[in-house]
């Protein structure tokens, strides 16, 4: 494990793990900012925050723009100071937000989304295996092969070769595709490995002979309809594919298909527990209304009075911003504490 301290090394961790996080890294800073050039930070779903690129007033801009980040794809350079031009006239790419500390200094973060690619995982030793390896390479995914007898020779362009089915199983996420390119030889126990994993999409290449076979074994070994509704067999769109590479093609073309409808529909992989920091606990927590950061109101600092009610800050600053002009931050009715 990493130190807490180290976010490159925290990043080559999620990175093997296949888990989806922003790295943040301080280009330029203006005194005066508690923050440095190269300094850096690792941010992951759900508001885990593991480094350091400024405080109390950078850090949650830069949290809000780095779960943007992990939504839409797109890196984006922060400009965080006193005096951001107005809106409209940012440049491409570029994000200007006002600096709300008192220190009045200047930040230039870039922030930069780390998702992982998405996994092939053939299951087969055959031709049409090797096929399939070499597709998915073809449409950057990253490509894991399970078989007892593969081998780096025949699958050249395989990232991960495992002859044990179970731990390959135990493997797939909702981010895997699985294709079980086994052709006879253990097609019932390749999908009782895979079927009811997370896998995005499991496909069986099969004739529909065989294809019925193989689906009244799993059904008698206790698969419900709903869990076989999920497979797709024959594997691959309708193009009339005759030779393993064709074949390979429909099958990695279907795959596209789907991962590129789910993305649209806006799915994402739930990301595991982070080991290194606790992500932001919204029930436990208010929202800084100047800076949107969250503050615990058993430890707040600073509280001011709205409306009858408690409102908490993050530093005494935001408290100024607020008491000079409230209904600039809380135009409406004031939301309880927790709520977004």
């Amino acid at each position: 494990m990493s130190a807490p301290d180290d976010p490159l090394a925290r990043a080559v961790e999620l990175r093997e793990r296949r888990e989806p996080f922003a790295l943040a890294t301080v280009v330029a800073c203006r005194p005066p900012t508690s923050a440095y050039p190269g300094a850096k930070a690792i941010i992951r779903p759900g508001g885990a925050f593991s480094g350091w690129v400024g405080g109390s007033c950078a850090q949650p801009l830069v949290l809000r723009e780095a779960l943007a980040a992990l939504e839409d794809g797109r890196p984006r350079l922060l400009r965080i100071s006193p005096d951001p031009p107005p809106p409209g006239e940012s440049e491409e790419g570029v994000i200007d937000l006002a600096m709300t500390c008192q220190s009045q200094g200047a930040l230039e973060i870039h922030v930069e989304p780390v998702l992982p690619r998405p996994e092939l995982v053939v299951i087969g030793e055959t031709p049409l295996a090797q096929a399939l390896c070499r597709a998915g390479k073809l449409i950057g995914f990253s490509v894991s092969v399970s078989d007892p007898d593969a081998t780096a020779e025949r699958f050249p362009d395989a990232d991960r070769i495992e002859t044990d089915l179970e731990a390959a199983a135990r493997r797939v996420g909702s981010g895997s595709y699985v294709v079980v390119a086994t052709q006879g030889q253990y097609d019932e126990e390749a999908l009782s490995a895979v079927l009811r994993s997370g896998a995005g999409y499991v496909g069986l290449v099969a004739s529909s002979k065989r294809a019925a076979s193989v689906l009244d074994y799993l059904r008698e070994s206790g698969f419900a309809p709903g869990e076989l509704e999920r497979l797709r067999c024959p594997a691959g769109l309708e193009l009339g594919a005759v030779t393993p590479e064709e074949i390979a093609l429909s099958i990695a073309a279907e795959i596209l298909q789907v991962r590129r409808s789910t993305a649209d529909a806006g799915s994402r992989p739930s990301p595991g527990p982070d080991p290194g920091a606790a992500p932001v606990d919204p029930a436990a927590a208010s929202v800084d209304p100047v800076c949107g950061m969250a503050v615990e109101p058993a430890s707040a600092r600073y509280v001011s009075e709205h409306r009858g009610r408690p409102v908490y800050f993050c530093a005494a600053g935001c408290r100024e911003r607020f008491d000079r002009e409230p209904e600039r931050y809380l135009p409406g009715p004031l939301s309880p504490a927790g709520a977004p």
